[in-house]
């Protein structure tokens, strides 16, 4: 399946317009706005996926700290439907 491409209209006021065009070009890191604005959307995933895994590693380790006494066994329809509610 090909790459799908979508085409988006950003308005930007002029000290925002001013940020970027410092950013692109000759005088900038960047070729062009959109290029500039793909690497921002990539850091800002990068940045969530991160926080969600730390989120995540936060769950385990508080769940490994637990005693063993706090654990019950369930079974699989027992998880599915809790994680229902």
């Amino acid at each position: 399946m090909p790459p799908t491409h979508t085409t988006m209209t950003v308005h930007l006021n002029e000290a925002l317009s001013d940020f970027v065009a410092a950013h692109v070009g000759e005088s900038g890191t960047y070729d062009n706005a959109s290029e500039y604005v793909r690497d921002l959307i990539r850091r800002d995933k990068e940045r969530s996926e991160q926080l969600a895994f730390e989120r995540l590693q936060a769950e385990l380790t508080h769940a490994f700290a637990a005693p063993e006494s706090s654990y019950q066994p369930l079974t699989a329809a027992e998880v599915i439907a809790r994680n229902k509610a």
